[in-house]
Parts: structure tokens; C-alpha cells; sequence
């Protein structure tokens, strides 16, 4: 059994405010797996002073961007060294199949990459030459760090959710207090102890496991000037308001219900495999899944077999064993409201093509559900609009490419979403005719160079590379 004790705030392990640990229970039989010490609001107060004190002398603000990125590059060598620690522990907490967390370690690598090389290429200092020839003025235009941030971060994805923010935040130069869920209590222990090898001066970085209500003490702490979420679009807007309030700085990144349009010239039994990752990766329980399959009404049954075919064949079970594509959900009360909303969806009408509301046979000890497909949804159903966070697909017709474009637009989320064609070209004009953050052609990996995020109710701002690196930044000039 995993134990953490104590408390990794402003780059020391502390005795929590509260000495109780809280248990942590497997998702896979629901066993216990560790115990960890959870932050409450003197602790949240200690964490957001030692960050305020270390960015106001300046230690690690005012360092050349190169040791900043020194010391960042070295984080990212140690979490590559520990590569199957990380995703061992991911798939303890979290029922993620270890085919999945193991795959994300290259993922983060790149991920990381993207942002040193976005540092090292910023223009942290630079100066304009006026637009008048005649004009005495020159402007140095300065991005400097923003203060004391705020990163809150969901169970689903810890480790990638952590560093897509901390890693930028700290090469901007900022303080960092991390809040994450207490489901990732033991990933994020050991996040913390790689911090701790790295050797950032004291007060700039925390790890705090705690609940809801002490992350909203957090946000909305006085001394925090910016905060970066990972969550619920519901949540999202809670903290946008009090980001509002206080004119802190914001960036969300939110929910998601992508759409995975299949273009007549497709060829289907490749798009189905991909899918198997796109749509079903995590267990279903990402934020990016391409959840709602959009296929041409001639071809509409083809597609339907092979999904049916896919997801049936799927191996459920122990994240482990080796064979396992899906996993349990995280928590009981997750998996219950993934079986309500398949059982929704067949009160809805929707055709039932595989899966159903029953607990696979032989893993009820777990908080497993049975991967799950619908054919003959329609697009204003609410297993088509709601986010289900859990290995359910549905399948939606559409008589050509305008109304493929308009189903898929027809969202409150604007998260990701795919285009599948034996055309790259044509393939490329449908993407960019989708309102999303995020369009993949084919199955194209994720690139961290370029921006993440979502338009509408999927979040504010961006991560990943430049882009993402300069969320952390506030602009200054300077006129001579």
C-alpha cells in the first residue's frame, strides 16, 4: 500500500492541517490501495503565501529564461526516467488500461518538448521601432511572469493535465500552487517527489490533493492572479465568474462532446480502427473522445456493423492484464452514471447495437460498465448532447457534407473532433468548416506545437506550445 503522509507545499513535505488520510480504493475490486494526507483551507493559505513570497523576491522570476529552462528540462528527464512508475500508478488510481497510460508517456515527452522549445525560441524582450521615422520613441515590449497561479486539475488524465500547466507556468517564470483531484492522490504524491528532485527554489511550486470546496478557496484566494482549469464545463463557469469578479487571469479548458465525421469516400473498416483510440481512449473518459460518429446515410449500416464488430470485441477488464482495452471507471458513482445514461438512451429510442446497462459478467466487484454503441440517434437526444465520460458511442446519420458540417457544429462543446476520407485535401476543407479547438484527419496524433483548446462551452484560452507558453505572460512596454 502507497502512503503520503505529508503535504509537498512550497517545495517541502509539511504536516497537513488535518491529520486524517483519506483512502484510496481501486476501481478495479474497489480494494484499498493507499492513503493520503488532503489540504484544507490553512493549507491552501500556507501554499498561496510561500508562492506570493517566493515570486515577490524574485529568485526564479528574474532568473535568465534559460535556467528556468535548465531546471524544466531536467523535470522532464526524470519523469522519462520513471516513465513506468507513472503509468503503473496512473492505472492503480484511475482504472486506466495500461496499454493507455503506457502510450501517454512518449505523449508527454513531446508535450514538454513543445514548450522548451517555445521558451527557448519566446520573445521574452523585444523592441519595437516606431511606425514614424521622425519619432524620438522607441518601445521595449517585456513578457514577464503574471504572479501567484492557481492550475486545478481533473482525476481523468493527472499527469498530462499537471504538466501542460505547470511546465509553462514555472518557464514564464510564475509560482505555481497545483491543486489536484484526491482520486490522483499517490500519481501526484509522486509528481511532487520529482519536483522536489529538481531543485526549484522554495515557495515556488505546491502539490495540494483536496475537494471541491477548498479548490474554490483557492481560486478565489486574494493572492492568486491567475488560475488554469482542467474540468466540467459546469465547473468552468463557477470559476470563470469568480475569475470575473476578481479580474484574475483565466484559461479553461472544458468538456467535450466531439464529432467523428466518416466522408462517403472513407474507407470504413480503417476509420473504425482509429476510432478505437479517438473515440474510446481512457476508457471514454477524455474530454477529446470523438463520442458522436457521424456517417453517410448510404453507407450508414456498413458503418454501424463495424463499430458493432470494434467495441464488441473489446476486452474489459483488469488494467493490468495486458489484454485490456477498457477499464473501470473511476469511482461507483461514475460508473452508475454511465449505465444511466445508456439506459437513458434507450428510453430515448435509440437503437441498441451493442452493450446495454449491465455490469460485464464476472467484474462486479469493480466499477466497470459495458462498452456500448447506438445506431438511429438523433442528434437533439441527450446521449448526443451531454457528455457521458464513458465508453458510449452513438452513430448519426447525415444525407451529405452540409449537414455532416452542421450536426457536428449542432454542440454547446467545441472540443476536438475528426474527419475520415480517402482525401486528405477535401478532408482538410470539411475540418475547417467544424467549430472546434481541435480536428484531427485520419487519426492524425495530437501535435504539441501548435494551440490546444476549445471554442463555445468547451473553455477560454489555450495550452501547448508558444502559444500556451504565453498564457503565463503579461505584456509590459517600456518607451525610450
Amino acid at each position: 500500500m502507497i502512503s503520503y503522509d505529508k503535504l509537498y507545499l512550497g517545495g517541502s513535505w509539511v504536516e497537513p492541517s488535518d491529520p486524517a488520510l483519506l483512502d484510496i480504493a481501486s476501481p478495479h475490486d474497489r480494494a484499498l490501495i493507499g492513503r493520503a494526507a488532503q489540504a484544507r483551507l490553512a493549507d491552501i493559505d500556507r501554499a498561496v503565501a510561500a508562492a506570493r513570497a517566493a515570486f515577490d523576491k524574485g529568485e526564479w522570476r528574474l532568473a535568465p529564461p534559460a535556467e528556468r529552462i535548465a531546471l524544466l528540462r531536467r523535470f522532464n528527464a526524470l519523469r522519462e526516467e520513471n516513465a513506468e512508475r507513472v503509468a503503473h500508478l496512473i492505472s492503480l488510481e484511475n482504472g486506466s488500461a495500461g496499454w493507455f497510460t503506457r502510450a501517454g508517456q512518449p505523449g508527454l515527452t513531446r508535450q514538454a518538448n513543445a514548450y522548451l522549445k517555445a521558451a527557448e525560441e519566446f520573445g521574452w524582450e523585444e523592441t519595437l521601432l516606431p511606425s514614424d521615422p521622425a519619432s524620438p520613441v522607441r518601445s521595449v515590449v517585456r513578457r514577464e511572469a503574471i504572479g501567484v497561479v492557481a492550475a486545478v486539475i481533473p482525476w481523468n488524465s493527472p499527469f498530462s493535465s499537471a504538466t501542460s500547466k505547470i511546465i509553462p507556468a514555472l518557464l514564464a517564470g510564475n509560482s505555481v500552487v497545483l491543486k489536484v483531484s484526491p482520486e490522483t492522490s499517490l500519481s501526484m504524491g509522486f509528481l511532487a517527489e520529482l519536483l522536489e528532485r529538481v531543485g526549484l527554489p522554495a515557495g515556488v511550486v505546491s502539490v495540494l490533493p483536496a475537494d471541491r470546496e477548498t479548490s474554490e478557496y483557492l481560486i478565489s484566494h486574494p493572492d492568486v492572479d491567475k488560475i488554469a482549469f482542467t474540468g466540467s464545463t459546469r465547473a468552468g463557469r463557477r470559476i470563470a465568474s469568480i475569475a470575473g469578479e476578481q479580474l484574475k487571469r483565466v484559461s479553461l479548458e472544458l468538456g467535450g462532446k466531439s464529432a467523428a465525421v466518416i466522408l462517403p469516400d472513407a474507407d470504413i473498416e480503417k476509420a473504425v480502427a482509429g476510432l478505437k483510440f479517438a473515440s474510446l481512449l481512457n476508457n471514454g473518459e477524455s474530454c477529446i473522445a470523438q463520442t458522436r460518429v457521424l456517417a453517410p446515410r448510404a453507407r450508414y449500416e456498413e458503418v454501424v456493423a463495424a463499430l458493432k464488430e470494434l467495441v464488441g470485441s473489446l476486452k474489459v477488464g483488469d488494467p493490468n492484464d495486458p489484454d485490456t482495452f477498457i477499464g473501470p471507471m473511476i469511482r461507483p458513482d461514475q460508473q452508475q452514471r454511465v449505465r444511466d445514461y445508456i439506459q437513458l438512451g434507450i428510453e430515448e429510442g435509440a437503437r441498441l447495437v451493442v452493450g446495454g446497462p449491465q455490469i460485464p459478467a464476472g467484474l462486479e466487484q469493480g466499477n466497470y460498465v459495458t462498452p456500448t454503441v447506438f445506431a438511429d440517434v438523433d442528434n437533439s437526444m441527450r446521449i448526443a448532447q451531454e457528455e457521458i465520460f464513458g465508453p458510449v458511442l452513438v452513430v448519426i446519420a447525415y444525407d451529405d457534407e452540409d449537414e455532416a458540417v452542421r450536426i457536428a457544429n449542432d454542440s454547446e462543446y467545441g472540443l476536438s473532433g475528426g474527419v475520415w476520407s480517402g482525401d486528405e485535401e477535401h478532408a482538410l476543407a470539411v475540418a475547417r468548416r467544424i467549430r472546434t479547438g481541435t480536428v484531427t484527419v485520419n487519426g492524425a496524433s495530437v501535435a504539441f506545437d501548435g494551440p490546444f483548446g476549445g471554442f463555445k462551452a468547451s473553455g477560454i484560452g489555450r495550452e501547448y506550445g508558444a502559444v500556451g507558453l504565453g498564457t503565463y505572460t503579461e505584456y509590459k512596454t517600456v518607451t525610450v
